[in-house]
């Protein structure tokens, strides 16, 4: 929904509101209710786009668009059988609306049906002047359930017709690139430039294939032509953002990120970045500005409130940033990094209950990070509970049985259990493992006699191994 549309329709929802408040009298037509009840929609008000679903129903009780309008409702509910139920009288009513079908896939989708789905996305195709986006369903489809060669055949055919679908370009390059298959799809964007040299969404396109793998000298190459064609093309100068952010060029990738912001006005997207920016150039204050500068567009978005989280930890706001972070973990429960932040910030303010819930939340999401386990383990230590430092590390070894520190930071605890023995074991893997990591363990013993011990036994391992 366009601005202008956008603020139509809500003149027409507080005409609506008002009407409900019993403050008016009015008349709302067909156009009306669907303008209100799509408003709503987008704006994810489901309870109030019922209420105003119901009384659409009620006056027009035939009209095949205020039932698919209705359907959409339902289906925000989780109401697959009244969506259902409200698509068949529709299709009664105008069984040659592609959007009927459309809904019907989706149902079947959600109702874990792939190949139903696909059957209605076909009669949608069948039906619909926006083949690219039937196109698109389809191979949005195929992916959830994971079909992936299917699906980059449907984005393809959307692509084919429609250059310029950045949502199936998208999809492509991420299906392409989960596939392995992102290197070969670089002749498939080239045929578009070798028909026609002058068309920039080939070029940005290429430009964003080159980036994905990497090649960011080809990449900065092919969105530049792509910026000479059109240039005011805000999406390959938010690409050339990220072409530079992943070179380490901060300074140029801020540059194309803010003409991004002069071309198409503030974008959660575009804010985000340059938070990240920020952040990369260790400028926290002014990530902390543009990350929060994004959540206000999105509140939905949880890497802006975990980024200015991270922010906030930086400058050593512990209570703040344990804020942002529990606000994008309620956003994103299954993000082992976010519960080890959480675990850092919380041992910070001396929540040692807290710290140790969120890094054993961590330590299950994310058995592979050797840090969630140091760092666990180090409150352990500091509160001179050795045999339960010990046992964390070895937790941590059963996943990550390669990790040197691990082994180090192991033979620490056993040293000041007392467990020599074993403590000289373990040492001996550390070396092997990573010899050089080796003075990491002069970090913890500051006594001299227990590092002339430590140095005896390494320097004697270098000498048997030279």
């Amino acid at each position: 929904m366009d601005e202008e549309l956008n603020r139509e329709a809500g003149k027409i929802v507080k005409r609506f509101e008002s009407y409900l408040s019993q403050d008016s009298t009015d008349f709302f037509d067909i156009e009306d209710f669907e303008k209100i009840i799509d408003f709503y929609l987008i704006n994810l008000k489901i309870k109030e786009a019922e209420v105003a679903a119901e009384m659409a129903l009620a006056q027009y009780p035939f009209s095949s668009e205020i039932l698919v309008l209705t359907s959409q409702v339902h289906l925000h509910q989780g109401k697959l059988e009244e969506a259902e139920a409200d698509l068949e009288k529709a299709t009664v009513f105008n069984a040659h609306d592609a959007d009927i079908y459309v809904l019907k896939g989706n149902v079947e989708s959600m109702k874990g049906n792939c190949d139903e789905a696909i059957a209605h996305f076909e009669k949608a195709l069948d039906l619909s002047e926006e083949k690219d986006e039937m196109y698109y369903n389809i191979g949005i489809t195929y992916q959830s359930f994971n079909r992936i060669e299917e699906a980059i055949e449907a984005y393809k055919k959307a692509v084919d017709i429609n250059l310029s679908h950045e949502n199936a370009l998208y999809e492509l390059a991420f299906c392409l690139e989960t596939s392995g298959k992102l290197e070969s799809s670089i002749d498939y964007y080239k045929k578009f430039i070798d028909e026609d040299p002058y068309c920039q969404e080939a070029w940005y396109n290429l430009g964003t294939i080159y980036s994905r793998l990497l090649r960011y000298e080809e990449a900065l190459d092919a969105l530049e032509y792509a910026i000479i064609i059109e240039d005011n093309f805000a999406s390959a100068y938010f690409n050339l953002g990220n072409t530079y952010l992943g070179m380490g060029n901060h300074a140029k990738a801020l540059e194309a990120y803010k003409k991004t912001l002069e071309i198409e006005g503030a974008a959660p997207e575009t804010y985000l970045q340059i938070a990240k920016v920020y952040n990369s150039m260790q400028e926290f204050g002014l990530g902390l500005k543009y990350f929060q500068k994004s959540a206000k567009l999105n509140d939905m978005s949880h890497e802006a409130w975990f980024g200015a989280g991270y922010a906030l930890s930086q400058m050593e706001r512990w209570y703040e940033a344990i804020h942002f972070f529990n606000k994008a973990l309620k956003l994103d429960k299954e993000n082992g990094g976010y519960w080890y932040e959480v675990g850092k910030a919380e041992y910070k303010v001396g929540n040692m209950a807290s710290s140790v819930n969120s890094f054993e939340e961590a330590s299950f999401l994310t058995p592979s990070d050797s840090a969630i386990w140091l760092d666990w383990s180090h409150i352990y230590y500091e509160q001179g509970q050795f045999d339960k430092a010990a046992s964390t590390i070895r937790e941590g070894l059963e996943h990550v049985p390669e990790e040197a520190e691990l082994y180090y930071r192991l033979v620490v605890y056993l040293v000041e259990q007392g467990n020599y023995q074993e403590a000289f074991v373990v040492l001996e893997n550390a070396l092997i493992l990573a010899f050089d990591k080796h003075s990491i363990l002069f970090d913890y013993f500051r006594d001299l006699e227990t590092q002339k011990a430590l140095f005896k036994i390494i320097d004697q391992y270098r000498k048997d191994n030279q």
